[in-house]
């Protein structure tokens, strides 16, 4: 394991990391996490939730350039997205293993406890995201050796972008602990599904126009496809954010109810603000 965690630094998400330990300077119940007499509990907290934030970062990178490679048929590119994928799955070991230490070691309890939980979700999500850009990069690298299909008209691109901003976003939200802001991300998936339907349908009508082109539309109908589960994970990141800041599990609930608990004081931390 020694090897994965020389790959934890590496992710473009120095911005984010570095803003959470200026929001954390002045200690650690600045950025909502319970201040402990022991300071190396404090920093093992402190570290595994900066490291969710680096392979976050990482993963946004990976979902940008499989949608450039989509969108400019750049077979480079995609082949560099399914061979960097591996770092995304050695950051979710390394974490994850941080985390059962702290659960053995320190037996965490009330918020604590709620951010180990969160991380272990969230970390499971970005795995499966990074899986989807992986998937979205190898057909990239098909498109890349096939001219017969252009992708101009359809909004493909478009969903990418979208699901890579709302990723965005439910990152910021962890990183700030702030529910509400989660909440907005949340809502940008109903965006995201209507855009999906939207692709789907257009495809459909290629595929009824030229059956010959049905091979090609298919490998866009599953990236498109990809785009909309990240889409799906995303969402989930956010109900760990509100289930972190406000000790309310909101998955399976109507939007309505999870305003409502969003709302509510409840177990809260407070949210960062820059």
């Amino acid at each position: 394991m020694t090897a994965a965690r020389r790959l934890l630094p590496w992710p473009r998400a120095g911005g984010r990391v570095e803003r959470n330990r200026q929001d954390g300077a002045n200690g650690m119940s600045d950025i909502g996490i319970t201040q402990h007499i022991s300071r190396q509990y404090n920093a093992e907290l402190e570290d595994v939730r900066n490291r969710v934030l680096a392979m976050g970062g990482l993963v946004e990178q990976q979902i940008a350039d499989a949608v450039r490679a989509l969108a400019e048929r750049d077979e480079a590119l995609a082949r560099q997205v399914v061979s960097n994928d591996y770092k995304v799955n050695a950051m979710e070991v390394a974490i994850d293993e941080e985390c059962n230490r702290i659960l053995a070691r320190r037996q965490p309890a009330a918020s604590d406890l709620r951010l180990v939980v969160a991380v272990i979700k969230t970390i499971t999500d970005l795995e499966r995201i990074g899986d989807e850009a992986e998937r979205v990069a190898r057909m990239a690298a098909h498109f890349g050796r096939d001219s017969g299909m252009h992708l101009d008209d359809i909004q493909v691109e478009h969903l990418g972008n979208r699901v890579h901003a709302m990723l965005h976003q439910a990152l910021d939200a962890f990183a700030r602990m702030d529910a509400e802001l989660a909440l907005e991300a949340w809502r940008l998936d109903t965006k995201v599904d209507h855009e999906y339907e939207a692709i789907i349908r257009q495809l459909i009508t290629f595929m009824m126009q030229d059956p010959r082109a049905i091979p090609r539309v298919l490998d866009v109908m599953w990236s498109a496809r990809a785009l909309e589960r990240i889409g799906d994970r995303a969402r989930n990141i956010c109900e760990y954010v509100i289930y972190l800041v406000k000790g309310k599990d909101v998955r399976h609930t109507s939007l309505e109810q999870m305003e409502r608990e969003a709302a509510q004081d409840g177990d809260r931390v407070p949210p960062v603000r820059s």
